[in-house]
């Protein structure tokens, strides 16, 4: 076994020892810390028993090792704690936007309700579709903000009427979803529930509005809040129009499916109601 001989300086001049298998065994360690792999092998080489300058060097990387260690835990608490401020600033974001869709909902009594029923629904759906929390997370959202867009519309619009929506009306109605987005399109961590908002009226066939997108150009989150959205509105009381029956309205979904509505999502939306009852479906 190879032996090489050091000088050291403690407490005088003394001449040790050491074997190249030492030296190599230092390096693998060292080699090891420097790959962010910390262990206590270090501190074994710390020992008196250890010759110089293998122990000097141990001793030097050890200390090292272990401020490295205190400055990563350090920054992994300040990265927890950015997480949980972060998530706090989204979580009362999101209460302050959601007020606003309760704001307006204290405008019609008739769709009172209406955007935490489809976000529920919709939610419920997504997860039968077999979709993943967060996507679920992100069409629940879209669903109780899908009308945010219409807090800017005027108060007849919200007034009794006998008759349905004017050609008046209707023009400002089909600009809600463009409008939602103007209001959202700053809060980033919303994702892919700004464009579920922008694209809940869009239509398989193209004929829909605000861009007339055709079939998979709707994003699926859009295409279950379509179909949730219209199954409320249709056993809701209107002022023009009595709420249909659950079992009406989803016939008028299946007659449309391929065309207006996205078959997959109605099937969800059967099945739903099949395994809840259809009376407790309609009051989520």
């Amino acid at each position: 076994m190879s032996r090489v001989a050091a000088v050291g300086k403690k407490g005088g001049q003394k001449t040790e020892e050491f074997t190249v298998d030492e030296v190599k065994r230092l390096v693998e360690i060292i080699e090891k810390i420097a790959g962010g792999y910390y262990s206590d092998d270090i501190m074994a080489l710390t020992t008196e028993e250890q010759p110089e300058p293998v122990r000097t060097i141990a001793e030097a990387v050890g200390m090292m090792m272990v401020k490295i260690e205190a400055r990563e835990y350090k920054l992994e608490m300040m990265v927890k704690e950015l997480r949980a401020l972060n998530q706090k600033i989204k979580e009362n974001t999101i209460k302050t936007v959601s007020a606003m869709a309760h704001a307006l909902a204290a405008r019609d009594l008739y769709t009172e309700g209406h955007t935490a029923r489809v976000g529920n629904l919709a939610s419920r759906m997504a997860r039968h579709l077999g979709l993943d929390e967060e996507s679920v997370e992100h069409i629940r959202l879209g669903g109780i903000l899908h009308d945010i867009g219409k807090i800017g519309f005027p108060d007849p619009l919200f007034q009794a009427h006998e008759v349905q929506n004017p050609p008046e009306i209707i023009k400002e109605i089909v600009k809600h979803p463009h409008v939602g987005v103007e209001i959202l399109k700053d809060l980033d961590f919303l994702g892919p529930s700004l464009e579920f908002v922008h694209c809940h009226h869009e239509r398989l066939d193209g004929k829909g509005y605000p861009r007339n997108l055709k079939a998979e150009e709707i994003p699926l989150g859009a295409r279950v809040l379509a179909v949730a959205d219209s199954y409320d509105a249709m056993t809701t009381d209107r002022p023009y129009q009595k709420g249909r029956s659950p079992e009406t309205a989803l016939a008028i979904l299946r007659q449309n499916a391929g065309t207006r509505w996205d078959e997959t999502c109605i099937v969800a939306l059967e099945s739903i109601l099949k395994e809840t009852g259809v009376a407790a479906a309609n009051n989520l």
